[in-house]
């Protein structure tokens, strides 16, 4: 049985100001509908601290795929206070005593976060706990500011160009100069995106064109960024994630996002077929991000989104210097598939609507009824990597097996079985 060398608490702060405002309280509630996931990083003697409960029946089957006990673990639940960052959530619900007792029976224990931000590395600070995976050197100031500074739109676009990065033309402006820049480049592009300077997942975007009716709306923070970037041509969204270590950074994997309207609804991984050759373009970009990061002390995963233009350029888009909606997943395939004797699967995310509501032992049923549910022995399945949604419908899942057209082969499978309303 796998044990950390030092146990975790693993720290879902989704609700942080790294990626998004602390204002944007509903959007940072919809991605904090993730966070159960966050149970597939879990080893024995590691805590999980997360902002929505998790089900028994979605514990009890995170236990047995992975092999650890379910009572080796402790999960502790911070509802949420709009407006805060988790840490004081976690205090307002007088939760501070519990997590301070858990800490001190944990000698050694490490903070694992989503994000690193200035809350959550005062946090640890109250706590006497080192930030993984910083250690007990501790944090520099300089690692929270860049994190902070290559989280925004305008931060990555100044970094990425002084390093040599190809990417869409583009201006920053403020609210007050919005309409303007919008029209000047319009005068320039037939189609413009207008981006939140701190947003991600595709909030807050706005594809404009020549022919649209209506004027550029008033912005809706009157104090904030934007970036009015050419809108591409875009054949393909990719991504690759990097991870700053000891070392220095190095590449851990790479993948094809799925999107609608700019969106992210999911993932499919390795590149393969013509974006294949893009990845050595994407690692030197990210290779370049990293050395940029660990000069100030950043440690840690970051990554680098792009697209690969109709006209067969790649441009990078934007980086995520923190956890992404992909890297505990990738955790979770490398932990299932070394367990299962695979050297690399591939493996794809998804998120669908089902035409019936289920609760998670329905669906878990309707997958072993099919023989679709990951079986370590065939080394092939569905998982369902997040807990049952809210609304019954709308299902996370994860499909593993040895190459990407037998994880799509699985995946058409799963699509008849759960009954995808966009199927």
């Amino acid at each position: 049985m796998e044990q950390h060398r030092s146990p975790l608490i693993v720290y879902a702060n989704f609700f942080s100001d790294a990626a998004v405002g602390l204002a944007a309280h509903e959007v940072m509630a919809a991605w904090a509908e993730q966070a159960p996931r966050k149970i597939w990083l879990l080893r024995p003697g590691d805590v999980l601290v997360t902002p929505v409960p998790l089900s028994e029946a979605f514990r009890r089957y995170a236990s047995d795929l992975l092999g650890v006990p379910r009572e080796s673990v402790a999960v502790v639940t911070a509802p949420p206070a709009p407006g805060l960052p988790m840490a004081e959530a976690l205090c307002r619900a007088g939760l501070l005593d519990t997590l301070r007792r858990l800490v001190a029976e944990r000698p050694g224990a490490e903070l694992l976060p989503v994000a690193l931000d200035a809350s959550t590395a005062a946090f640890a600070a109250r706590l006497g706990l080192p930030v993984a995976p910083y250690g007990p050197g501790g944090l520099e100031r300089g690692a929270v500011d860049v994190a902070y500074r290559l989280n925004t739109k305008s931060g990555f676009r100044t970094v990425a160009a002084d390093l040599g990065m190809r990417i869409p033309a583009g201006r920053v402006c403020g609210a007050e100069g919005l309409r303007a820049t919008v029209a000047a480049m319009l005068g320039g592009y037939e189609r413009v995106v207008v981006k939140p300077d701190r947003s991600a997942g595709g909030q807050g975007l706005r594809f404009l064109s020549r022919s649209d009716p209506a004027p550029m709306p008033p912005p809706e923070d009157p104090a904030g960024t934007w970036v009015v970037e050419q809108c591409l041509d875009v054949a393909r969204s990719v991504s690759i994630q990097m991870e700053v270590g000891q070392a220095g950074p190095h590449a851990v994997f790479s993948g094809e996002m799925r999107t609608a309207g700019g969106c992210y609804t999911g993932y499919v991984s390795p590149l393969e077929d013509a974006a294949q050759p893009f990845v050595a373009e994407l690692e030197r970009w990210g290779a370049a991000l990293g050395r940029h990061l660990a000069r100030f002390g950043y440690a840690g995963p970051y990554g680098i989104d792009a697209v690969i233009a109709a006209d067969g350029s790649l441009y990078a888009t934007e980086s995520n210097v923190r956890r992404t909606a992909t890297t505990t997943a990738r955790s979770m395939v490398e932990r299932l598939g070394r367990a299962a004797g695979l050297g690399s699967p591939a493996w794809l995310l998804g998120k669908r609507p089902t035409r019936s509501r289920h609760d998670f032992d329905d669906a878990l049923r309707l997958l072993r009824t099919r023989d679709l549910a990951w079986d370590p022995g065939r080394g092939e399945g569905v998982v369902l990597y997040g807990d049952a949604p809210a609304d019954g419908r709308s299902w996370r899942y994860a499909v593993i097996a040895s190459g990407r057209a037998r994880a799509a082969e699985l995946e058409g499978a799963l699509a008849g079985v759960m009954a995808f309303e966009d199927d």
